[in-house]
Order: structure tokens, then C-alpha cells, then sequence
């Protein structure tokens, strides 16, 4: 059983390593402002939920697993409140083109 566990493991981590690489080449490759900020908070939002999901079966019980669940939700949410202020920004200044 521990091996089956082991093999979600780093399938999930693996998975989300990927996404944050994609997130990272979007980043680094795409021309403005806005699809640079689309490309990382999509791609790093699903790499973490990838990694949290990952993660899960290695937790000791349903609170540690709670904790991480909580600490992707509120990752989401704060990405989600920075990304719309950046992107706010962006296009007020005019940068976003």
C-alpha cells in the first residue's frame, strides 16, 4: 500500500512541477504584461492544486490534510486578488499592451 501512495505521490508532484515549468516559459515567452500574468496564475494555480493533491496521501491524518487543502484555497484566493490588481494596474498605466 505504501508503494501505491508513493506513485501518487510523484505523479501529483511531478504533475505540478510541470505546470509551474509551463507557468515559467509563459512567463518568460509571452509579450505583455496581461497574458504574462494569465499564463503564470493559471498555470502555478493548477501546479499547486496538482502538488496539494500529491501531498495528500503522505499526510498522517484528516487534520494535516485539511491544512494543506486550506493553504491551497487561500493561495488561490490571494493569487486571484493580486493578478486582478496587477492586471488593474497594467491597463490604467497602459503597460498592459
Amino acid at each position: 500500500m505504501s508503494v501505491v501512495r508513493d506513485i501518487i505521490t510523484v505523479a501529483g508532484v511531478s504533475a505540478g512541477v510541470f505546470f509551474f515549468f509551463a507557468g515559467t516559459v509563459g512567463l518568460l515567452r509571452f509579450p505583455d504584461t496581461l497574458t504574462r500574468l494569465h499564463a503564470l496564475s493559471k498555470a502555478d494555480n493548477l501546479g499547486l492544486g496538482f502538488v496539494v493533491l500529491g501531498l495528500l496521501p503522505q499526510t498522517g491524518g484528516l487534520r494535516d490534510g485539511l491544512k494543506l487543502i486550506s493553504i491551497w484555497m487561500f493561495v488561490l484566493l490571494a493569487g486571484a486578488s493580486v493578478s486582478q490588481l496587477i492586471a488593474r494596474t497594467a491597463r490604467q498605466s497602459g503597460s498592459g499592451k
